[in-house]
């Protein structure tokens, strides 16, 4: 059997000069001590597959509500599309497809029921108290509110997996964890899953509108970036045919994947950077040397602008995503006044975080079906 540093030797041989290094993910916030097989990355994985929280992921919405339809994105297959873009990007470009995966795995852990929504009245109910923001949630959960260990709070992942996720979706003020405090920078792989996360939600929301009758295909022929991947297939037998539409689906993917990879690979190479190092410098200095080309950027916004008219603000949508805020605010008053209905693993935290972080992280950890029931049992009038 192959030792612990062998393993980790060997993981790091394959990856380039500017990748996380294996070695590099040792470092955690409460020391353990290491498998005897099983590297950090590995175990940061499998500590996020196993928690409550992202099990909860299934059942709540991405675009539709869960109990629409049994086709649809959950915010669960949503994460497991973002890991497998970001897990094959990292791996062409020769970086650490595990922390690429790590990242994505944990980063909507901390989203609210109802989808946008429902993270859009929580953060207006909380702006007085905090704020709410589910990519911060995200590593409140993995930081203190997973409870699964004896030894310490949260799931104690590495620092780099905590780093990463502290920076994806943007910047944040540093956390209070010490381990956080003296770092330089977040990891390309960070940057890379962001980029990931909007290539899997353009892609997938065009089918889930397609598939609700929200969209017609024809609508998207106004589209630059649909018109780039139409042409590659013009002339093809059964352009009508739901098989020539997945296939321009997975184009889609394709062309949005390969222009990142392209585009940042030149950009490194223009910048002179090489190296975890010359990395850390750029970003320190403000630069974020990951991204599509102007072209391509140009050609998501217009999808994006387009799926924003056509899908997210559909009346079909907005009904329930009102219905959904309607819920969530009705149980932040009902539970602000009727703390005893709080269970104790959250309500225990009111001391030290206050009743309104309380009321946050309860919510916020709701699945779709829960928030409903715990509403109907509340006396929800809609």
């Amino acid at each position: 059997m192959k030792s612990y540093n062998e393993l980790l030797e060997e993981e790091d041989r394959h990856l380039s000069d500017i990748a996380v290094k294996n070695s590099e993910t040792v470092e955690r916030m409460y020391p353990e001590e290491e498998h005897p097989y099983r590297l950090p990355l590995s175990r940061d994985r499998d500590r996020i597959v196993h928690s409550r929280s992202f099990k909860r992921l299934e059942y709540k919405t991405q675009v539709f509500i869960n109990s629409e339809g049994d086709n649809y994105r959950t915010r669960l297959t949503h994460t497991l599309e973002v890991a497998g873009v970001s897990r094959t990007i990292c791996r062409v470009m020769g970086l650490n497809s595990h922390l690429g995966e790590v990242i994505a795995l944990a980063h909507d852990l901390g989203h609210t029921p109802f989808g946008h929504a429902g993270q859009d009245i929580l953060s207006e109910l909380m702006k007085d108290f905090g704020g709410f923001e589910h990519n911060k949630q995200s590593l409140r959960i993995v930081e203190e509110l997973e409870n699964r260990y004896s030894e310490f709070p949260g799931l104690n992942l590495s620092r780099m997996s905590l780093i990463g996720l502290m920076k994806h979706g943007g910047e944040y003020e540093k956390s209070d964890l010490s381990i956080l405090r003296e770092e330089s920078g977040p990891g390309l792989e960070s940057l890379i899953t962001d980029c990931a996360d909007e290539i899997a939600y353009n892609s997938h929301d065009i089918e889930d509108g397609i598939e609700r009758n929200l969209i017609h295909i024809s609508q998207l022929n106004s589209l630059a970036i649909w018109q780039r991947v139409v042409s590659d297939f013009r002339g093809e037998k059964d352009e009508n045919s739901e098989l020539y539409f997945r296939k321009l689906l997975r184009s889609l993917m394709n062309t949005m994947v390969s222009n990142l990879i392209e585009s940042t690979e030149a950009t490194l190479k223009k910048e002179g950077i090489r190296t975890r190092k010359d990395f850390s410098e750029a970003w320190k200095s403000g630069k974020r040397p990951v991204g599509f080309s102007l072209e391509m950027s140009d050609s998501i916004s217009e999808l994006k602008k387009f799926l924003s008219a056509n899908l997210y603000n559909h009346p079909d949508v907005v009904v329930n995503s009102n219905r959904g805020k309607r819920i969530i605010e009705f149980l932040f008053g009902y539970l602000k006044n009727h703390s005893e209905k709080i269970p104790e693993k959250f309500l225990s935290r009111r001391e030290s975080d206050g009743i309104y972080r309380v009321l946050s992280d309860y919510i916020s950890g709701m699945t779709d079906r829960y928030a409903e029931s715990k509403a109907d049992e509340f006396g929800f009038k809609d």
